[in-house]
């Protein structure tokens, strides 16, 4: 079938796919179910803000997830929706059946192919996971132009046998290929030397996407996607807020934003529109009841605030002293001045000052600055109306 697949363009060369599994490997984080509708709502949330391929669940798991799968594909428009799929006939006749009413749509199959899965869990020979892939790629590419393949494990696996089930799997008509760091397990350097031999040495790769797939389970995802990336990928696969399974996903924020602020080391574009991550997140930290780390990447309610005082004095001169990107760029309001006790006079007075406070003379001011170093010492952070009682109790009688 390889003959009838199209080699990508220059300019698909140059871009990358972003594919969102919130709804899938995302809704895998302990403790949350997502409603049909919740789903579909997210859905459009990621469209809006450019997400390519939208993962929308594994239908073959319930009746309802087939039926959320099965809403995603009637209601989300301007993404691919794609569904998950076992290397097993029913589930991909599930896949094929939920997604039918999309107007762009990908099926995903995966199966295990590192030796503890063939061994352990899947109890089969490396012929017998060949011949799976094999079947399961052919049987959906019989049915959909877009069909992805997913070698589970791939970083535990042994290279001969991955550049073979790669190759086995493009010659059925797969056109999309994923690399899953399923459980954490590879580093940057080791992810992109590997994405790089198999796009190099498996036959016809160059005619299909690499994909990345990374989690975070010794807090690499990211820095294993970009890498990924680095070494040829042309999609990852990623998820809002970095949610899924134990220690969760690469975040979509996180590589997006990574990929934008060093275009010039990537040399590669997105379509995402960085400006709706923000609310993006909040979103969807909000349908899956999660608590939002305040010491979060991009989205964390700490990431743009700044309490040191040399990092204040700083910011205030020029923003691009402390802040590697803008706020703004992923749709958040300005920096924040936190005051507490690592904070300096400038940081002190330009807050004063926006709150209509003034001091007639320098003895006064080193008054008030030392009386609130005191606070911040026994409190913590200053807010607005500490400022204001401060003022208050120190001014001039």
């Amino acid at each position: 079938m390889f003959e009838n697949q199209q080699v990508a363009s220059d300019s698909e060369a140059d871009r990358v796919i972003m594919f969102d599994t919130t709804l899938r490997d995302g809704e895998q984080m302990p403790g949350v179910a997502l409603s049909a509708e919740q789903k579909v709502e997210i859905a459009r949330n990621l469209a809006a803000v450019g997400v390519d391929v939208i993962e929308a669940g594994f239908p073959a798991a319930s009746p309802a997830e087939f039926a959320a799968v099965q809403a995603v594909s009637r209601s989300v428009e301007g993404a691919t929706i794609c569904a998950l799929a076992r290397c097993v006939e029913s589930d991909v006749a599930a896949a094929l059946a939920a997604t039918q009413g999309a107007k762009r749509r990908r099926i995903h199959v995966f199966i295990g192919v590192s030796p503890i899965h063939r061994q352990a869990k899947l109890r089969m020979t490396p012929e017998q996971v060949m011949q799976r892939a094999v079947a399961a790629v052919t049987q959906a590419r019989a049915h959909c132009d877009d069909v992805q393949f997913s070698a589970e494990d791939a970083t535990r696996a042994e290279t001969p046998f991955l550049q073979q089930i790669c190759a086995a799997a493009i010659d059925a008509g797969a056109t999309t290929i994923n690399i899953p760091d399923t459980v954490g397990y590879t580093e940057p350097w080791e992810y992109q030397a590997m994405m790089e031999t198999l796009i190099a040495t498996v036959p016809h790769g160059s005619h299909v996407r690499f994909s990345t797939h990374c989690h975070n389970d010794m807090g690499l995802a990211t820095a294993n996607t970009l890498a990924g990336v680095r070494g040829g990928a042309r999609q990852v696969e990623v998820a809002i807020n970095g949610f899924g399974e134990r220690a969760g996903n690469a975040a979509l924020e996180e590589v997006g934003v990574a990929i934008s602020a060093r275009a010039e080391r990537f040399g590669v574009t997105h379509g995402v529109q960085m400006a709706g991550i923000y609310t993006l997140s909040q979103r969807a930290y909000a349908a899956f009841g999660a608590p939002i780390p305040p010491n979060k990447a991009v989205v964390g309610g700490n990431a743009f605030a700044h309490e040191s005082g040399i990092h204040q004095h700083g910011v205030m001169c020029d923003a691009r002293t402390y802040e590697a990107f803008t706020p703004q760029s992923v749709g958040r309001e300005a920096h924040q001045m936190a005051l507490g006790k690592h904070s300096g006079r400038h940081a002190f007075h330009a807050r004063m000052a926006a709150l209509g406070i003034n001091f007639p003379s320098a003895d006064e001011w080193r008054w008030a600055f030392d009386h609130f170093k005191q606070m911040a010492e026994r409190q913590g952070e200053v807010n607005d109306a500490g400022l204001i009682a401060l003022a208050r109790s120190l001014a001039p009688s």
